[in-house]
């Protein structure tokens, strides 16, 4: 069977031959390719948050801090750490998309084992928190604990259901919150020290605690009943600040009120002593004149209560003159006998 020519591809003549590079510009050019090369792989980038941690071999050489950097091509490793970025990590639910509107990730039984705690008072709670923490020493940090992530996430549940189990399900759901948050981040920046992590932690934050869905119900119920119970105590607690201290404050004012009435008539009745005894040693000095005196003085106290009133002779015969039909007051004649004052003593 004839398969056509045989082409000899050992020898192509090519017409004019292939163009012939000077060997310098050769070397040039590959020796501006090698720099080129050396100047990516050399030279990186450590951003403003950031420091970068620089390996040889695989081995801790040094730390470099923000800014554009050179480390040995091809032996030298660059790991970028963010010191100044707070981290977090969320516990019994994950954020999915944060913004105004934020979004979550569905609840799955994985999320559910990492929120559901056992309380002091053998009750049950969901307990959702975040923990905010920054990169303290990224040496520490890097090297110090394998798997860090896994480690701390095991830790911050193991801390928190410590702190959960020593309280009661109220304490836990309503009042004790901020004291779970403080002695939780107290007792994870002491594990975080003892392992050298390199960490800091910066915030403990409970996002939500409620009771599990089945008696989510009753619990409400429990505690419309309490926040009423706690309205009738204040409002009995007003009403007693509104009436006691007003009532202590008049029984106050009624015994000053006594006190002072009661130095008054004393303090009167002393007075009236000591004029009592002054007139009576008047009255031993000069009897007659003292007696009339203390007559015009009674009179003079006396006749202007009395209203208007007309003293007459009890010898007089007739007292028409003397009286005045409209009620007008008249004269006496000065013949007429002591029509004032006249009676005897």
């Amino acid at each position: 069977m004839d398969d056509g020519p045989v082409v000899d591809f050992r020898r192509i003549n090519v017409p004019g031959g292939l163009p012939r590079i000077p060997r310098g510009a050769a070397a040039a050019g590959l020796a501006v390719l090698l720099a080129v090369l050396t100047g990516f792989t050399a030279l990186y980038q450590v951003q403003p948050e950031e420091v970068g941690v620089v390996l040889r071999f695989g081995e801790y050489v040094r730390t470099t801090e923000p800014g554009l950097r050179a480390k040995i091509p091809l032996v030298e490793d660059v790991l970028k750490v963010p010191v100044q970025r707070q981290l977090k990590q969320e516990f019994g639910f994950r954020t999915v998309d944060a913004g105004i509107r934020t979004i979550y990730a569905e609840s799955d039984r994985r999320l559910g084992e990492e929120s559901v705690m056992l309380t002091g008072d053998l009750n049950v709670a969901v307990v959702e928190w975040i923990v905010q923490y920054r990169v303290a020493d990224p040496y520490l940090f890097l090297f110090k604990v394998r798997n860090l992530d896994g480690t701390f996430r095991a830790m911050n549940e193991a801390v928190m259901r410590e702190v959960v189990g020593d309280r009661t399900v109220t304490e836990v759901l309503t009042v004790g919150r901020q004291e779970i948050e403080s002695r939780v981040e107290a007792r994870l920046q002491d594990l975080a020290n003892q392992y050298e992590m390199g960490i800091t932690i910066d915030q403990v934050v409970l996002q939500d605690v409620n009771p599990p869905d089945p008696v989510k119900p009753s619990w409400d119920e429990v505690n419309q009943a309490q926040q009423q119970r706690d309205r009738m105590i204040n409002e009995a607690r007003a009403e007693y600040n509104r009436v006691i201290p007003r009532a202590r404050g008049e029984a106050q004012q009624t015994v000053l009120q006594a006190e002072g009435y009661s130095l008054d008539r004393v303090n009167r009745a002393e007075g009236d002593a000591v004029r009592f005894v002054a007139v009576h040693d008047e009255y031993q000095r000069a009897p007659e004149v003292t007696r009339r005196r203390l007559y015009l003085e009674t009179m003079q106290r006396v006749l202007p209560r009395v209203g208007r009133k007309l003293y007459v002779d009890e010898d007089a015969t007739g007292v028409l003159p003397l009286l005045s039909l409209d009620g007008a007051p008249v004269r006496p004649p000065a013949s007429t006998p002591a029509v004032a004052g006249g009676g005897g003593q």
